[in-house]
């Protein structure tokens, strides 16, 4: 049988897929919380037929964990998975012989897809994706604002708060009010919650 690690520091997500793949019937799924305890999987049990990571969950680094865990999986497919990161980081991703980027707001018919391509030995990128995030970057408010200020704007049009947005970029809470207060002169909006309305007001996100 197929086995697919899946490592992912949220429950929801995590569960939600590993269900949604093990009713194929042909996968075995088996799940770590963050990246050292997928580290630790792979040493033990690797390697997987494919290996599906958090981009934004701890131990990451970017995408030093990508590599590492490539390494540790002996060739076989690494894709990186994220609900937050943007088409620049898809393209480095995919730079750095990831088997594929996967979106986690992807429909579960579509994660089935791109699982199959990339255990065919395919590298999965959704074009969707790669053209929503180029139209993005044209926006006049996106050029105003870095890449990681328009990972912030995003977590916060989600409603998220500073220690979600943090967590899910794998930045320092401190780092993330600083983006806020930076994005928001840059918005000139008055607070979080200004600048959230901006950016859906002008169909930024």
């Amino acid at each position: 049988m197929t086995r697919i690690l899946i490592a992912d520091d949220h429950d929801l997500v995590r569960d939600t897929i590993s269900s949604f793949l093990e009713r194929e019937g042909q996968y075995q799924i088996i799940v770590a919380e963050d990246f050292y305890a997928a580290e630790k999987k792979l040493a033990e049990d690797g390697p997987y037929d494919l290996v599906l990571l958090d981009y934004g969950m701890p131990g990451m680094t970017g995408l030093s964990g990508l590599e590492k865990a490539i390494e540790k999986n002996h060739g076989y497919p690494v894709a990186i998975m994220s609900g937050t990161a943007d088409r620049t980081v898809a393209q480095d991703a995919l730079a750095a012989k990831a088997a594929g980027f996967v979106p986690k707001t992807m429909p579960a018919k579509s994660l089935l897809h791109a699982v199959q391509f990339m255990l065919a030995g395919e590298q999965y990128a959704p074009v969707q994706f790669m053209t929503q995030a180029s139209e993005a970057e044209a926006h006049p408010l996106a050029s105003r604002l870095s890449d990681r200020e328009m990972q912030v704007l995003e977590g916060l049009c989600k409603g998220h708060s500073n220690k979600e947005i943090a967590r899910d970029l794998d930045l320092q809470e401190v780092t993330i009010k600083l983006h806020v207060k930076t994005l928001s002169r840059k918005l000139e909006a008055r607070n979080r919650t200004h600048a959230a309305m901006i950016a859906k007001e002008e169909g930024l996100f």
